[in-house]
């Protein structure tokens, strides 16, 4: 991690060095003063809308006098910037106003307006501007790129895909080949955790490969697990898969915005991802994908749609298709202006945060969650408190900003009262609780004040 200033400390490590500074302990009340005084994206909270206790469905407001809610849920759908209503608004204004001609004046003409992404995207994920498109929603992508990378051979027919897969990725596996004629039991390698294990071994994986790899032709998995938060190592899993000669794709719902990435420079095929998670983009909004240039003049079998068409001779109308460059050749259909300006209003924040000071604030955040959880809900001496156990992986580099957490009790008890003080996160059946401080709108009293209130409901 380039210029990343923890390198060789843990985030406990960090924190309490940082207390012990201040004459303090990590977990008093004081100190998460101390964080949010030194943290140089605390002005990015003022430019997102938090829901209130007062409105959100489930909250008891006599509870509380709390005004704004708690929100770890940012790995499900990131909350609204300010800027995106001022965005939206000004594509329905050009609308109005220019009727057709909207698609070609002001300073976004709609008509490019997915161009725009580029800069961000790339910055984002690792990769040049060419290498990156907004379009479309993951499944959607997942299927056009498949269509080019999954071409099965009699000997070489076989995807590899996580265990308990997101059921969207499955099915979109499943579907790809069972299109190409072969059965889908013969067909899958599913890696999996260990017996008695929760998290997926990178050696495991890199295992299978080296195993099974003359026969597998694509192997999709995860940046992020989304159940457990887990990070896996793309480079080591990309390079061992192109050893075995295998295509390697990804599904960066869950990594794009919460970890660091290269994909050029690993050398990933192609990956898809949605924005609505962590990059604050809204339901449904716009979805992304990568493909490297390596195979920007390689011809691939893909469907088509005439916005994938070379942008200077699109509108010539013949039936001869003139292609894009790399994964602009992937792009369907007009793009839908208003789920663009809508990244777009997010992009810019992240943009102006920058990556650095993002990883950072994270190895605080979701370090100081983890430390006070730790603290306060360990096994007891006295078996009759409830205990929590951190399924996430506790290393910085294999983890987001996600914590996966497992009560000694019921989880939808604990749910219950949680949601009536204002705590916004969610549960994955059966018994997972998902907690995602986010650092472009989380504060560190946000956490203190979660881990405060679980402890008055247990």
């Amino acid at each position: 991690m380039q210029d990343f200033k923890y390198k060789v400390k843990t985030p406990s490590e960090v924190l309490v060095e940082l207390a012990t500074q201040h004459g303090m302990n990590v977990h008093d009340e004081e100190f998460h003063k101390i964080l949010d005084d030194g943290d140089e994206l605390s002005k990015f909270r003022e430019r997102f809308e938090i829901p209130k206790l007062c409105s959100y469905p489930g909250v008891d407001c006599d509870i509380t006098k709390e005004e704004d809610c708690v929100y770890f849920c940012g790995h499900s759908l990131g909350l609204q910037p300010k800027s995106t209503e001022s965005h939206v608004q000004q594509v329905l204004q050009s609308w109005k106003q220019n009727a057709n001609q909207c698609r070609y004046v002001t300073s976004l003409p709609l008509v490019y307006c997915d161009n725009q992404a580029k800069k961000g995207l790339s910055e984002l994920v690792g990769c040049y501007e060419s290498e990156v498109v907004a379009m479309n929603s993951l499944t959607t992508n997942l299927h056009l790129l498949m269509t080019s990378f999954y071409q099965p051979t009699k000997y070489r027919y076989k995807i590899l895909i996580e265990q308990n897969a997101f059921p969207s990725d499955y099915y979109v596996v499943a579907s790809q080949i069972r299109l190409a004629g072969y059965d889908e039991d013969e067909s899958l390698i599913l890696v999996k955790p260990r017996q008695n294990e929760e998290l997926f071994r990178m050696e495991d994986i890199i295992e299978v490969i080296e195993k099974e790899g003359d026969s597998i032709a694509l192997i999709l998995l995860p940046g992020v697990y989304f159940i457990t938060g887990q990070a896996f190592d793309m480079k080591a899993i990309t390079e061992a898969g192109h050893k075995k000669g295998c295509y390697v794709g990804y599904d960066l719902a869950h990594a794009v915005g919460n970890i660091e990435l290269h994909l050029h420079e690993w050398g990933v095929d192609f990956a898809c991802w949605c924005t609505y998670k962590y990059l604050n983009s809204g339901p449904g909004g716009i979805g992304a994908a990568f493909l490297h240039r390596r195979f920007d003049n390689t011809k691939m079998n893909k469907l088509l749609g005439w916005w994938g068409h070379k942008e200077s001779t699109r509108f010539e109308m013949t039936s001869d298709f003139d292609f894009a460059p790399g994964i602009d050749s992937y792009r369907l259909s007009n793009p839908p202006a208003l789920l663009v300006v809508c990244f777009i209003a997010s992009l810019n924040e992240f943009l102006e945060a920058g990556g650095r000071r993002l990883r950072e604030k994270r190895f605080l955040l979701t370090g100081y969650l983890e430390y006070l959880l730790k603290h306060h809900f360990s096994e007891p001496s006295n078996t009759s408190k409830v205990t929590v156990d951190i399924v996430t992986p506790l290393k910085f580099a294999e983890r987001g900003c996600q914590l996966s957490i497992r009560f000694s009790c019921p989880v939808h008890q604990v749910w219950k009262e949680l949601r009536k003080r204002g705590m916004i996160f969610d549960i994955r059946k059966p018994d997972v609780m998902r907690l995602t401080p986010v650092p472009l709108y989380n504060r560190f009293y946000d956490v203190y004040r979660f881990v405060d209130t679980l402890r008055s409901v247990l």
